[in-house]
């Protein structure tokens, strides 16, 4: 199975000052295992687009360390440029490649928006599929009158209040971040420099004035020369041939033509074997029939084929061997059902019926998040704990010297195999917390979920528990056993309280039945 990859492509209000740009660029390039694909930057628009990907964790830290590093460089009051722009860093969208859901990119976006709003004191906005409201989906309504306007505006209507941090501009303006499909920055240059055409042209294209489906289009003047820009936000749905050929037809009617093209930044291979299908009139064709593609699919298998699979926990689980053991389990069940409570969360968030509870969802998620990661490291501490317990009662006990250090690393371990546990009941009541929290609010198709996940973290709990009070005789202080048992004991008595609020919510809302 390959690792999740997510593309993200800031873009900037710089392009003249290449001290500026490069030290962007070492920003992102400061987080391990983040690779930019491409750079562009246009003078006229005073703009730089950069592509990168890795992982979801560092492609949303080098975002982050970007938005930082051009906040203290670029000062909105000083710029200007072709394109319009809010920030330093305008806009940063996350676009899932492989093995990630664009639900997940959207939780990139809040994460790295709250982010940037509380950590740099920017004011950040939410677009596209992560906009906390319909009228902020499209860019061009969060950003219209740039910079200048927003200064005037911020906070005075839903379209104009950011989503994170203060309702003032700064020198370093605001940041619009979301999640999107891929899109494809597409400028056509004309054979003139009468820059009206090209505008006249752009209002033709673009879809909200009439135009052509998925396109966004304006008309600027590039190295003089007129210039109809674009970005397809969904080119599988308006082909790229079918938007050049709409301009073209429309240059012919004002007596010019199609000088060039560009691309800013990356392109989908698909895209681009569209167009050239379109305009070979090529019939049959399949994928597999291109050589590099066969090549690629060739070499994949192969490195399949290489590689050896370690075995899954549950296998571990099943071996032979001491470790991983019950504490590991219960631990790796109460991290599934935060998992759960994430689900039940997630399937709630964007539904009009649930409008009300949506910021409570999002909390949920995060907190879901933060503890399936917590209880999802407890599996590896638990065993890491028994086998030190382990390896302390092989300790040499030939002197008295040895015997003292032998008895002392004994108890350090064990208390350390009780507390590990320990944390795992306490995590795991949280999780049922969160648990009741969603059955109470969520999607009323997915309650039953969320009480499964609520009985799989009592699960959880009562095992985790069960390795407290077994590990808890080896400890020489009474007053440590004493402590570990009482806190224990009352997870536990808690977990039942809120199991019998479990059970009234599932038969008032969800119409359980219940002998």
């Amino acid at each position: 199975m390959t690792s999740p990859l997510v593309e993200c492509i800031p873009n900037f209000s710089e392009a003249r000052r290449r001290e500026v740009i490069e030290t962007i660029l070492e920003s992102i390039r400061s987080v391990p295992n983040v690779h930019i694909l491409d750079h562009h930057s246009d003078v006229d628009h005073n703009r730089t687009v950069v592509t990168y990907i890795g992982s979801p964790a560092e492609v949303e830290e080098a975002a982050f360390q970007a938005i930082q590093t051009a906040a203290k460089l670029i000062n909105l009051d000083e710029h200007e440029g072709e394109h319009p722009r809010l920030g330093a860093t305008d806009v940063v969208p996350f676009v899932p490649i492989s093995e990630i859901t664009m639900q997940e990119c959207v939780e990139m976006a809040r994460r790295l928006a709250k982010r940037v709003g509380s950590e740099l004191n920017l004011p950040t906005f939410l677009y596209e599929e992560a906009a906390t409201i319909p009228e902020k989906q499209n860019l061009e309504s969060i950003r219209k009158g740039q910079y200048e306007a927003l200064k005037e505006e911020i906070g005075s209507s839903p379209v104009r209040t950011p989503d994170f941090g203060p309702y003032q501009l700064g020198p370093a303006g605001a940041t619009v971040i979301g999640a999107r499909q891929p899109l494809i920055a597409f400028n056509i240059y004309l054979t003139t420099n009468d820059v009206s055409i090209a505008q006249k042209i752009g209002r033709a294209v673009r879809h909200s004035s009439g135009g052509l489906r998925y396109v966004k289009a304006m008309g600027v003047l590039v190295e003089g020369r007129a210039q109809v820009s674009m970005n397809l936000t969904n080119f599988s749905k308006t082909p790229i041939a079918r938007v050049v050929e709409f301009v073209r037809r429309e240059a012919e009617r004002y007596g010019v033509g199609i000088h060039s093209s560009e691309l800013v930044g990356l392109i989908p291979q698909a895209a681009l074997i569209d167009a050239a299908l379109w305009y070979a009139q090529l019939d049959g064709f399949e994928n597999s029939q291109i050589l590099e593609q066969r090549l690629f699919e060739a070499a994949r298998t192969n490195n399949g084929n290489s590689e050896t699979e370690e075995p899954g926990f549950l296998d571990q689980l099943a071996s032979a061997a001491p470790t991983p053991g019950g504490g590991s389990a219960a631990a790796y069940a109460s991290a599934s059902a935060a998992a759960l409570v994430a689900m039940v969360a997630r399937t709630t968030t964007g539904k009009k019926k649930y409008a009300d509870v949506q910021d409570k969802m999002w909390v949920l998620i995060d907190q879901a998040e933060e503890l399936r990661a917590a209880l999802t490291e407890g599996v590896k501490k638990d065993s890491e704990a028994f086998d030190g317990v382990m390896a302390a009662f092989k300790l040499p006990k030939n002197s008295e010297e040895e015997i003292a250090a032998r008895s002392t690393a004994i108890q350090k371990a064990t208390l350390s195999a009780t507390d590990v546990p320990l944390q795992s009941a306490k995590n795991s009541l949280s999780v049922m917390e969160l648990a009741l929290e969603a059955a109470t609010y969520g999607n009323l198709n997915a309650i039953s979920d969320a009480g499964a996940a609520f009985n799989i973290a009592k699960a959880g709990l009562t095992a985790a528990g069960l390795n407290v009070r077994i590990n808890v005789p080896g400890l020489e202080n009474q007053k440590v056993q004493e402590d570990f048992l009482t806190q224990i004991n009352q997870l536990e008595n808690k977990g039942r309280e809120l199991e019998a609020q479990l059970f009234t919510i599932l038969k008032e809302r969800g119409n359980f039945q219940f002998d």
